[in-house]
Formats: C-alpha cells, structure tokens, sequence
C-alpha cells in the first residue's frame, strides 16, 4: 500500500488578519461575509489566514486554493444556529448526491487547502440535533426512520469535497458538529493529523461521527482522540442503487494512532459499503469501554460493493463488549427504504432511496481480511460475526489474538478463515458458536496459543 504524504503544499510566509477585514471575535457578531472576504484575500496569493484570540460567530465558509486557515490556541470560529446560514449545494449526504446545506468549513473543488493551529472549531449543533430528533419521533410511526438522516438538513462541520492536497490538524479541536464532523468525500492526498473531537459535551449529538472517509484515495489520518455519539472513524462508498451508479471505492488509506472515548465502534466500515474498500490499513487504536464494538463491518442486501485487502492490527480495547463484529443486514428500519401510501409528493432524493437493486448486485462481499494483534480486556462477546448463506465472508486471517471475553459469540457464514499464535479466554468455557457451513482453522478456547 502506498499513501501520498503531503509534501508539495506547506503554508505561504504572507499572513493576513480577519480582523483587518472586519471580523468581530465578540461570540455574537455574525462574521460570514468579513472572514470570507479575507479568505478570498487570501487566494490570491496563498497566504495564511490568521485570528487575534476571540470567538467569532459565523455561517458556512469556503476555503480556496494555496489558503491556509490558521487558528491559533484561544481563537474559535463558532458556528451560526440559523440553518439559512449554510447554503444548500450538491454533495453526497449519508450515501447519495443530493443537495444539502454546506458545512460549517468547506474545502469543496480546491486544491492546496490546510486547516491548521490548536483553536477550536465549534458546531455548537445542539439546536440541529433537537430538530433531527423532532423530526424523526414524528417519522418513525410512519415507517419513515429511513428518511429522517436525509431530510432534517444539519451542516457538517468540515467538508472536503471533490479536493486534492489538503491537511487538517495539528493541534485543533473539532466539537460540537450539527451532524458529521470530518467529511472527506471524493477527495485524494488527504492528510489529517492531531486532531481532538469531541461532540458529546451539552448532550449527545445524534449521528455526530467523527471522520468519515467516503468514496476517497490516498487517505492518511493519524493521532486523533475522539468522543462522538456515532462511527468515530468510518470507510463509506455510497449507499444502494446511486452507490453502485458513481461506483467509487475507499482505497489506499492508513489509519494510526487513534484514541476512540465515546463511539458506537472504535473503527467501522459502511453501511455505505456500494462502492467497496480496497488496501486499507488500521493499526494501534485504542478503545475504552463507553464504546460497545471494537471492529465493525456493517451493510445490507441493498449496498452491494466489496471490502478486499483489509489489515487491521495493534488494538487495545478496555471493557469494549464486543470485539469483533460483522452485519450484513444491519439496522433494516433505515437500511431499507419504503415509501407509505399516504405520500404524495415525493421528493426526488426518496425515489432514488427507493429504487430497486437487483439481489446479484446488493450483496456485499468481504474477503482478504487480515486481523491481528488484538488484546481485549472485559469483554462481553468476542465474535459476533454473520455473512450470507450465498456468499460467504471469505479468506479471513486471524492471527496473534488476545481475548479475554465472558463468551465466545458466533461466526456464521464465513469460508477459509484462519486462526493461529491465539489466545482465547472465555469465562463461560464454552467454544464459539460456528455454523455447520463455515469453515473455521485453527480456533481453539481457554488459553489457546502464546499470545499475552
């Protein structure tokens, strides 16, 4: 696997102040216009955009090529609560392209772009998430959950879109995001290093992941420390039929070095799965306990796609109580879209949620995976794994495991999988659950191997 490092792009010498241009770091001034008048300043010489110490509120703004946006420790850039404040544009939302309100920062079409410094970045995205969930009491007795993510329209914090040569982090602090935190879709040569999320502080934010990787290339994301209520980091390449239709995979991306808090898995893949994943590398990760699955795959009869040579090794887990888990049919009641009778006019987004996928394309195949060197501490379930009847998960390698879990769990539907140098400890000393069909090498339980 070979992942392009930024090299060519390092922040122009020329600094130029918001403040000249009439940014007001108060908490209460809206600052749009002002600080996205001194990023165009900026383009047109690829200059470095700086803040005095302040909180400055503003809508979405819009990087430019050769700009660096440089926020300094004690400088925030707070996001507006005003949804008219995020233009709606074409992007991909959640798996489809649709138009959807812009993200608070967006790097969307330019080359060259670094978000830099150790401020902050804030959503404060409260008034989003009430609106989200208002919305979506009042859908799920309809039947509508599935459409509830796609029509309660929340800005992201950060977008990269359609972008090349671009660098976040170094020491910035991402919190509070209205829906996805880091967005990095059909982009390349993205780096993202030293980077602190936290979207739980003021309630928990619904579907507040923290990096999403969509459909991009050449991806290198390294020492973040997340918190979210949703995917910390997650591989995502479109959903059903448009999914299939752009056909774009997530490849050649490293992920290293990360700290996941709060998340619903400490790495994920999909639902998202259509375009597939390919040479994908994630090492030394370490989840704590208020996260409920270490290792997640997850996708649906309708996704179709493919994940192939993925290696994912070095995780701790603290009271994580799953380790490993795979769903291929996860989460029906917003996987698969319905439409009521009772809905006449229906928006154009639905019908494309809706349309068919034929069974040969909507299954998901994994295969070439590699796991290892996992150690698990207080674990509830070690496996929790199930593919299709119809096509197996296959050609698994499972190596240098280090599992102490109250049970086993199961492993169903899966060919050629592998297990070797592991030990599995499990409390009930009962042995994993493995269907009839499968076929499992080399597991064994109860202090199996030298692994320590």
């Amino acid at each position: 696997m070979s992942v392009l490092i930024l090299t060519s792009f390092t922040a122009a010498a020329k600094e130029i102040s918001a403040g000249t241009y009439g940014a007001t770091g108060d908490g209460k001034t809206l600052n749009t216009s002002a600080i996205q008048s001194a990023i165009d300043a900026a383009a047109k010489e690829g200059g470095t955009l700086t803040f005095p110490a302040g909180t400055y509120l503003t809508g979405a703004l819009f990087l430019k090529t050769g700009v660096t946006l440089r926020l300094d420790k004690g400088v925030t850039l707070l996001g507006s609560q005003n949804i008219q404040d995020y233009p709606v544009m074409p992007t991909r939302v959640a798996g489809i392209e649709m138009s959807w309100p812009a993200a608070l920062i967006n790097v969307y079409e330019q080359n060259k772009v670094a978000i830099t410094g150790e401020g902050v970045i804030d959503g404060d995205g409260k008034v989003f998430w009430e609106s989200y969930w208002n919305l979506r009491k009042a859908y799920e007795p309809r039947g509508l959950r599935w459409a509830s993510d796609y029509d309660a329209g929340r800005p992201r914090l950060l977008q990269i879109y359609k972008a090349s040569d671009v660098r976040v982090g170094d020491g910035l602090l991402l919190r509070r995001s209205g829906f996805w935190t880091l967005h990095i879709c059909y982009s390349n040569k993205v780096v993202v290093d030293r980077l602190t999320i936290r979207n739980n502080e003021g309630g928990h934010g619904p579907s507040t992941d923290g990096i999403d990787i969509d459909s991009s290339k050449d991806i290198l994301v390294q020492h973040a420390d997340i918190a979210v209520n949703d995917d910390a980091i997650v591989l995502k390449a479109g959903r059903d039929s448009d999914g299939l239709r752009v056909n774009r995979p997530t490849e050649d991306v490293v992920i290293r070095d990360i700290t996941v808090r709060e998340a619903v898995a400490g790495l994920s893949f999909g639902s998202e799965t259509s375009g597939g994943f390919r040479r994908i590398e994630a090492y030394r990760f370490t989840v704590m306990k208020d996260v409920p699955v270490g290792i997640l795959f997850k996708s649906a009869h309708t996704r179709g796609g493919f994940g192939e040579d993925l290696n994912i090794h070095d995780f701790v887990m603290h009271d994580v109580p799953v380790v490993l888990r795979v769903i291929m049919n996860w989460n029906p009641q917003y996987s698969y879209a319905k439409i009521p009778d009772d809905v006449k006019d229906i928006p154009a987004y639905w019908k494309v949620l809706v349309t068919p996928v034929p069974e040969k394309d909507g299954i998901s195949r994994l295969r070439r995976v590699n796991i290892s060197g996992i150690k698990a501490r207080g674990a509830k379930t070690a496996f929790e794994i199930e593919g299709y009847a119809q096509a197996p998960l296959e050609d698994f390698k499972l190596s240098k495991l280090d599992i102490e879990a109250n049970t086993g769990g199961f492993i169903r539907y899966v060919k050629r999988w592998k297990m070797s140098d592991s030990r599995l400890v499990f409390e009930d000393g009962k042995p994993v659950n493995i269907s009839a069909d499968s076929e499992v090498s080399g597991l064994s339980v109860n202090g199996s191997g030298p692994a320590k």
